[in-house]
């Protein structure tokens, strides 16, 4: 949500401070929300309440007694300070969309507060040895910086990774903990004596390389055999048990196609007979196999995870479409971590993994629009977009339509930085319209957790020139 947070404690009296235009909007939907406190309505001198200032506003504001708070148009610009100096109440930026004033008391969809999450992401750097350690490092950062917990040491089987220990340490000595993904005992050795804490993985294969861990602090994911099934975990186990090293299981999901389904009831039957052994899953088995975007695939992955004892889930970003996954469970773990502790549907609570489409649409009607249309009395054009028509209006047009090409000829500007803005911003509304946004103008587009940080607000005016260029045609 665009809105920002929702304020604190609950407030007896709020005054929402507003400009002309959007006094009539402001009203309805504030007698449609019916709060559960005392309102007033303050309209300030002037049309559009995104172009007011906080000084401008401290200036003129009169607050009436016993306001506790006082909300401000979000898109105003300066520090809310300045008007709570003058008011001896609190100040604050509401939502930069006033439709989106009932889900700012109490409603907005925002992350757990406690955060809490128990599931573990390892991150791999794939294919380490081909990369200069400079790469190796930066991946490594730019992992940790999305919320990985663990950065994996993707080895390739047949290469040599002569400088393996060299770069386990210095991530280690960075600060960041580092599991090594190979099956070869030299390379599991090089990289725990250089301070990784994770083996990936171990099995019949090269079990002994497991028994040198003993009294180490390190950790080894067993698998079953090549080829066979979960009845090759048990000698596996029983020789970690036997030697005191500690472990997680990890049945191995298969890509979809390929026993995915199969490998889901794996996962299951081994929490039944593991119920105190964490698992672990490479999910990006998955993400990274499957032409689909992995934001909604994580989510419920996760959700998987959370539900059949997985403690710990491998990932990577190579394909193009995976870009953001480690981010994307980061969110993921803790939504769904959320749920299952307190037995509560996954929505509501954090919408940032909600990325093409909006969790709901804002739009005005043509009514409301008409009626807006005809309190203009300034040349600016507004821009607005519905479900499946965009409206461009100011107080000598009002144009609607689906095709952008069609309404830019309507509006007769030929003005360099005019043009380039309202190109700009119908193109965003066509997006919007296509996708299942909500559109609001100057406005970013939400994508979720991919979401940029607004950018200041640059309201362009026609000027007189222009308008007098219009006038002649």
């Amino acid at each position: 949500m665009s809105g920002g947070r929702p304020p604190a404690g609950n407030p007896r009296r709020v005054l929402f401070v507003t400009g002309k235009l959007a006094e009539p909007a402001l009203r309805h939907t504030l007698g449609e929300m019916a709060p559960p406190f005392a309102y007033d309505v303050a309209v300030m001198r002037i049309t559009v309440a995104a172009l007011m200032t906080t000084p401008w506003i401290a200036r003129f504001l009169e607050v009436p007694p016993d306001t506790d708070l006082v909300l401000i148009p979000g898109l105003c610009e300066g520090d809310p300070a300045a008007i709570a100096a003058k008011a001896r109440t609190r100040v604050e930026k509401g939502p930069t969309d006033l439709r989106e004033i009932p889900d700012y008391f109490g409603h907005e969809a925002t992350p757990p507060a406690s955060g809490a999450y128990d599931i573990e992401i390892v991150a791999e750097v794939n294919n380490a040895p081909r990369l200069p350690r400079e790469a190796v490092r930066r991946e490594a950062q730019y992992y940790r910086a999305s919320g990985a917990d663990v950065i994996d040491i993707g080895c390739t089987p047949g290469l040599a990774y002569p400088d393996l220990g060299d770069v386990v340490g210095e991530l280690v000595a960075a600060g960041m903990r580092v599991s090594i993904d190979s099956f070869d005992p030299g390379e599991i050795r090089a990289a725990v004596a250089a301070g990784a804490e994770l083996v990936l993985s171990v099995n019949g294969s090269n079990l002994d390389a497991a028994r040198e861990l003993a009294g180490t602090k390190a950790r080894v994911v067993a698998i079953p055999d090549f080829g066979t099934g979960l009845e090759t975990l048990e000698p596996t186990v029983t020789a970690l048990e036997r030697w005191g090293v500690p472990y997680l299981i990890d049945p191995i999901i298969e890509p979809i196609g390929f026993g995915f389904m199969a490998s889901l009831e794996r996962f299951a039957e081994t929490h039944r007979r593991y119920p105190a052994t964490p698992l672990f899953m490479g999910i990006g088995n998955i993400t990274e196999l499957t032409a689909a975007d992995t934001t909604g695939v994580n989510a419920l992955l996760v959700a998987i995870c959370e539900e059949v004892g997985v403690r710990a889930v491998l990932t990577t970003e190579v394909i193009p479409w995976a870009r953001g996954a480690v981010r994307e469970i980061d969110v993921a773990r803790r939504l769904m971590h959320h749920a299952i502790a307190r037995q509560a549907l996954p929505k509501g609570v954090d919408d940032r993994l909600v990325t093409l489409k909006d969790p709901k649409i804002l739009a005005y009607g043509e009514e409301e629009l008409r009626a807006l249309h005809r309190a203009l009395t300034d040349p600016n054009f507004r821009v607005f977009a519905d479900g499946q028509t965009i409206t461009v209006f100011n107080n000598e047009l009002f144009v609607r339509g689906t095709d952008i090409n069609e309404l830019f000829a309507q509006l007769g500007v030929d003005e360099a930085t005019h043009a380039f803005y309202l190109g700009r911003e119908l193109m965003k509304a066509k997006i919007a319209i296509t996708l299942g946004k909500t559109y609001r103008q100057e406005g970013q587009l939400q994508w979720g957790y991919l979401t940029p940080p607004e950018e200041p607000s640059k309201h362009v005016r026609l000027t007189q020139r222009s308008r007098r260029r219009r006038a002649r045609r």
